[in-house]
């Protein structure tokens, strides 16, 4: 069964992590081009914080239902996400 999207407060469909992941690279892709005059590429880096912003809120709440999950198990082992060395862009 594939779950429907949320809506937001103004009755848009949110969209999902993937979805904004996707946009966020294309952001990045062109401002990385350089192809693109400064008020476009301001507006776009603008565009990509708010991706980025949005992207975040996601993985923050995916973070804190996985710990509540663990927790209702009784199997709270939680501990902070540290990134292998030589794994950091």
């Amino acid at each position: 069964m594939v779950a429907a999207g949320k809506k937001t407060a103004k009755g848009k469909k949110e969209k999902s992590f993937e979805k904004l992941l996707q946009e966020f690279e294309e952001i990045v892709e062109q401002l990385e081009s350089g192809d693109q005059p400064l008020d476009d590429s301001i507006d776009l880096f603008e565009r990509g914080m708010k991706l980025a912003g949005q992207a975040m809120k996601k993985l923050d709440a995916a973070e804190k239902k996985v710990e509540l999950l663990i927790a209702e198990n009784d199997q709270e082992r939680t501990e902070p996400f540290e990134p292998i060395e030589g794994e950091q862009d």
